[in-house]
């Protein structure tokens, strides 16, 4: 049997897992994120950028670091906003893409040179543990709900079977009574710390800020969500759907600061969105598209910034 950290670990990452292709994001595949819904996304993270080297917290030569890059779509639109915004940052930014895995890096590369050929000096690792940069701006989204998590219920915890069914087993000191308990963010979060002299970080998810006294992990089957009380025999599902949980930002950034990390926030997307920029990049496209096409956008905007 196997605890169910490890299991879902193999489910996302190991040989033929959910994350080592790419899936169709729509009404016949995955479920949208923020990056698919509009390229404001990127662009208010290319808006803070620009503001933190207007205020002197970052230089205009640090790395720009994008950990699980899927296609490249999110690194495109902040490249692509930085070159809208101040063109001439792109002669001396540099760019690099975390992606563990060799085929996805290659579709990134081929997308990222489609877009801007030699405009961009751009780089790839597989890991944070191989970098060593001076000063950098990291950004994930959707990373941390799909580190592997241990389960308990009622002290008990879950394990599965060679057959791929739940079972719960005594556990003499449960790390929680009910709930998921994350595996790798310590780990994570040194890396992050190590892999440069000075780094600002920034990252999305669901969660809330607190720990739930419930089971959250779930999974989704053509649109449809499956709690994990309803888990039983999930061969079926094994690598082939999405395997979440919400995560706990109290703890997440607990954790941050024990290695640290400091001067950190937590913020709803909405407002952190408007923190970065969005409303003043919504009025520069008032002025740019024509009002139908400026329609569509705010309409796009209104799910960004409020993504329930």
């Amino acid at each position: 049997m196997q605890r169910f950290d490890s299991y879902m670990t193999e489910w996302l990452y190991g040989e033929n897992g959910y994350y080592t292709t790419y899936k169709e994001i729509g009404k016949k595949g995955d479920f949208y994120t923020s990056v698919s819904v509009s390229p404001l996304f990127g662009g208010s993270i290319a808006s803070y950028i620009i503001s933190l080297i207007d205020q002197k917290r970052l230089s205009a030569y640090a790395t720009i670091c994008e950990v699980g890059a899927h296609k490249g779509y999110l690194m495109a639109d902040v490249v692509q906003f930085i070159y809208t915004l101040r063109p001439e940052l792109l002669q001396t930014l540099s760019f690099c893409i975390v992606e563990r895995f060799d085929n996805l890096q290659e579709v990134q590369r081929h997308y990222l040179y489609e877009s801007f050929g030699d405009a961009i000096k751009i780089s790839w690792v597989k890991s944070l543990s191989i970098l060593s940069l001076e000063e950098g701006f990291v950004f994930a989204n959707e990373i941390f709900d799909a580190f592997g998590a241990r389960v308990f219920k009622e002290g008990k915890e879950a394990y599965v079977t060679s057959e791929h069914v739940v079972t719960w087993e005594e556990c003499e000191e449960p790390l929680v009574e009910t709930g998921e308990v994350a595996c790798g963010y310590e780990a994570f979060a040194k890396e992050l710390f190590e892999a440069f002299t000075r780094v600002i970080f920034v990252t999305s998810d669901y969660g809330q800020m607190w720990r739930r006294s419930d089971i959250s992990m779930r999974l989704y089957d053509n649109h449809t969500t499956i709690p994990f009380r309803d888990f039983s025999d999930l061969s079926s599902y094994f690598g082939r759907c999405d395997i979440t949980y919400d995560v706990n930002f109290e703890e997440l950034l607990e954790i941050f600061r024990s290695v640290g990390f400091h001067h950190q926030e937590c913020k709803e997307q909405m407002r952190a969105l408007v923190d970065f920029g969005l409303v003043e990049l919504l009025e520069k496209l008032h002025h740019a598209l024509p009002y139908e096409e400026y329609l569509k956008e705010v309409a796009k905007v209104k799910i960004l910034i409020s993504p329930e």
